[in-house]
């Protein structure tokens, strides 16, 4: 029997249950996804605090993710302090501020010396 001789009631039940199969699937997938990312962070936990630094967290940050549901996915926190502290960053307000630095030249400068005549044979002894 195919789904066009069925009745309409049939065919919109079919629907729901369909749409909450996905439902619990994606809720399924994210559970799953939380869980590798809590290993990540007990990666994280293993960095120094230099290296905390490097990518913008601190400890508290990670207790603080640590912290969440277990089912909820802790790198939302974690992206959202790294955010947090980037936007509070001071920025120069436009490039009139780079105007007056340059770089130092990558090439040294070649000091010219005067040129002395090679010494001939008859010269030397």
């Amino acid at each position: 029997m195919s789904t066009n001789t069925l009745p309409l009631s049939v065919r919109a039940g079919s629907g729901r249950l369909l749409a909450i199969v996905g439902a619990v699937a994606r809720r399924l997938a994210g559970i799953g996804r939380a869980w590798r990312h809590r290993k990540d962070l007990l990666l994280l936990a293993s960095f120094d605090d230099r290296m905390l630094a490097d990518i913008g967290l601190t400890r508290g940050d990670l207790r603080d993710a640590a912290a969440e549901l277990p089912w909820r996915d802790p790198t939302t926190v974690l992206v959202s302090r790294v955010g947090e502290r980037r936007r509070a960053r001071p920025r120069p307000s436009s490039d009139r501020a780079l105007r007056g630095l340059e770089a130092p030249p990558t090439v040294p400068e070649i000091e010219e010396r005067p040129r002395r005549p090679f010494p001939l044979q008859s010269q030397v002894s």
